[in-house]
This record gives C-alpha cells, sequence and structure tokens, in this order.
C-alpha cells in the first residue's frame, strides 16, 4: 500500500514536471532544436575537405606554360586564383588583408627552371590558419612531370612552399586569437542577458521605470561595466598567449582594443535581446547555450569557413563572432589594420546599432 502511495506521488509529481516543460516553450524548444541544430551542424555544414581556397596569382612569366601551371593547380581543386596582382607587394597585401589564403609566385625563367629541374614556382601561404594552409600546402605535392615536355627532367618539386606568419605551423598561434572571441561570446552575452532578467525577477526593474530613464539610456547603462570586463578578459588572454605560448603580436594594441570594443558592443547588444525574451535566468543561459553553438562551429574558430555551403556562410555572416575572429587573426597575427577589414568591422558596428535598436523596443514592449 505505501508503495503504490509513493508510485501515485511519484506519477503526480512527473505529470507536473510535464505539463510545465510544455508551458516553457522557451526550455521545450531548446529540447528539440539544440540537438536538430547540432545534428545540422556537424553532418552537413562541418567539412574539413575545403575547396576552391581563393589564391592570388603574380605571373612574370605570362607564357604558356605558366598558363599550364595554373590550370594544373585548378585542376587540383585545392585552390582558385581569385586576384592577378602585377607585383608581389600587391599580393602579399592581399595576403596580409586575409582577401586571399596564399599567393602563387611564377618567375620570368620559369621555362628555364623546368629545365634545368630546379623549382619552378614558389607558394607563399597565410599560415595563420593552421588547417586551411595545410590544405593549400597540398599544392607543393604536385610532381613537375604534370608538365607536359617535363616529365623526363631531373628533379620533381613543381612548387617550394613557405609560410608567413606561423612558419612552425603551431595550432596555439591560431587558436588562441580567436579564442578571444569565443571566451566574450560566452561571458558578455550570459552576463548581460542574466543581470537584466535577474533583476526583473527582483522587481528591481519596476523601479527604474518609475524614474525618468529612458529604454535605451537603462540600455547603455547596463552594458559599460561589462565593456571593461570583456577589455580586461582580452587582455589576460592575449598576454598569457605572448608569455606562455609565444603567439606573437604583431599588430597594433590599439587596433586590438578597437576591433575588441567594436565585438563588445555586438556581444553584450545580443545578450539585451535574449533578455528581453528570456522570462527566468535559465531561459537566458539556454538561449545563450542556442548562440554559442552556432558560434563555436561557423565561425571558422575550429572548421575552415570556406568549407561550409552556402545557407551557412551567410548564417555565420550574421554571427558576430565570425568578424571578430577574422580581426583579431588578422591584427594580432598578420599585423593589418581595422581600415583593411571595414567589412567585418562595419557588420559589428551595424548589427550593434541594430541590435540595441531592437533591444530597447522589445525592452520598452516587456515593460509593459
Amino acid at each position: 500500500m505505501a508503495i503504490m502511495q509513493s508510485f501515485q506521488r511519484i506519477y503526480a509529481i512527473l505529470l507536473k514536471e510535464f505539463l510545465q516543460l510544455s508551458r516553457d516553450r522557451i526550455t521545450f524548444g531548446m529540447v528539440v532544436m539544440i540537438p536538430l541544430i547540432q545534428l545540422l551542424l556537424f553532418g552537413y555544414a562541418i567539412n574539413t575537405d575545403v575547396r576552391h581556397l581563393p589564391v592570388a596569382l603574380v605571373d612574370y612569366s605570362n607564357s604558356s606554360i605558366s598558363r599550364n601551371m595554373v590550370a594544373v593547380i585548378e585542376a587540383s581543386q585545392i585552390a582558385k586564383i581569385t586576384r592577378r596582382e602585377t607585383t608581389i607587394q600587391q599580393a602579399e597585401a592581399a595576403l596580409n588583408n586575409g582577401l586571399v589564403k596564399a599567393i602563387v609566385v611564377i618567375p620570368k625563367d620559369v621555362e628555364k627552371r623546368l629545365q634545368d629541374g630546379m623549382v619552378a614556382s614558389q607558394v607563399i601561404i597565410d599560415g595563420s590558419d593552421t588547417m586551411t594552409s595545410s590544405l593549400i600546402a597540398r599544392i607543393g605535392s604536385i610532381p613537375r612531370q604534370i608538365i607536359q615536355g617535363y616529365s623526363n627532367v631531373a628533379g620533381n618539386k613543381l612548387f617550394e612552399v613557405s609560410f608567413f606568419y606561423n612558419p612552425e605551423k603551431r595550432t596555439a598561434v591560431n587558436i588562441i586569437p580567436a579564442l578571444a572571441g569565443i571566451i566574450l561570446t560566452m561571458t558578455l552575452i550570459m552576463f548581460t542577458a542574466i543581470a537584466l532578467v535577474r533583476e526583473r525577477e527582483h522587481g528591481n526593474m519596476e523601479l527604474l521605470i518609475t524614474t525618468p530613464v529612458l529604454s535605451i539610456e537603462i540600455m547603455i547603462g547596463k552594458i559599460i561595466p561589462y565593456i571593461i570586463a570583456g577589455l580586461v578578459q582580452v587582455t589576460i588572454i592575449l598576454t598569457l598567449g605572448y608569455f606562455i605560448f609565444d603567439v606573437p603580436i604583431n599588430g597594433s594594441v590599439v587596433q586590438i582594443f578597437f576591433a575588441t570594443l567594436l565585438f563588445i558592443a555586438a556581444s553584450l547588444t545580443l545578450g539585451l535581446i535574449i533578455s528581453t525574451a528570456a522570462v527566468t535566468q535559465m531561459q537566458a543561459m539556454q538561449m545563450t547555450v542556442f548562440v554559442l553553438l552556432p558560434s563555436i562551429l561557423l565561425s571558422g574558430f575550429m572548421f575552415p569557413f570556406e568549407g561550409m555551403p552556402k545557407p551557412f556562410q551567410w548564417l555565420a555572416e550574421v554571427l558576430p563572432a565570425t568578424h571578430y575572429m577574422r580581426l583579431m587573426r588578422g591584427i594580432v597575427l598578420r599585423g593589418s589594420e581595422v581600415a583593411y577589414m571595414l567589412k567585418d568591422a562595419i557588420s559589428l558596428l551595424l548589427f550593434s546599432i541594430l541590435g540595441m535598436l531592437l533591444a530597447a523596443y522589445r525592452f520598452k514592449k516587456t515593460l509593459d
């Protein structure tokens, strides 16, 4: 009898939990959407076998042999010539600004080099992205015998491969600058979302309503402390990365902090939007995880951006983390500047402006 009563009580609690879960639309949605999103991302979007990586060509020879060599490269499907520069300096500028992943330099005396059994051409690779650089380095394994008329010449290297920015191909050099974006995404979005939801739960927000403070002013006042916290986090990451993992900081510190401010503003804005949708702190944490997963998988932090299908690339372009990782790797590793990566900087700025307006609008409606 006592056992039956115990089962009845357990059943009542179980039924109550299921009913409560069904009424909590955000939590119920996360139960369904998180495994669905992960399945789609890992099964469809993540592709480590990247093809047609953008490459700049500097062809000093401009001969039938050089054109044959370019055709061989593109036939391998490893790389695609997207820029043709007249000087190596122009090509290096494109590499420095992240417009291409490598440079193919064909010298004027390429025919003589082939006849003498020398290395015919040079491939300069952006080593700041270890995965894509390893893929492009496969060009160096293309045998010279593939060039018609030189199958019997001594020597078997057609391309000499060299790496810029990370010649040792160390993973830490690639990971640590981008890690700042993941840490900021995780902490700032969650902190901001939970802070506002907590004040709403405790009734503090109603006190602010009685004051003449505008919604947008509340938003701005809430995010300023977290801006400082974000700058401190980036300082810690880069400092420890420099002294412990020997990660070079080739760019200006001012440029790094300027890019970080743009990203912090975007992340905090996203946290504010979440806070207007979440009712409880648990919901705010769940929605943060929902944003964090695609930020890790689609931003280029772990997997090559170029290997994703176009729809997922479009989704990745919406995420602030994607643009921040490009900026950080460009500034820290390649010594580039924000002015040369305006597309990413403007994307972060627009996200912050539009997101702040949406958060202020939703905040006002939520309070009403």
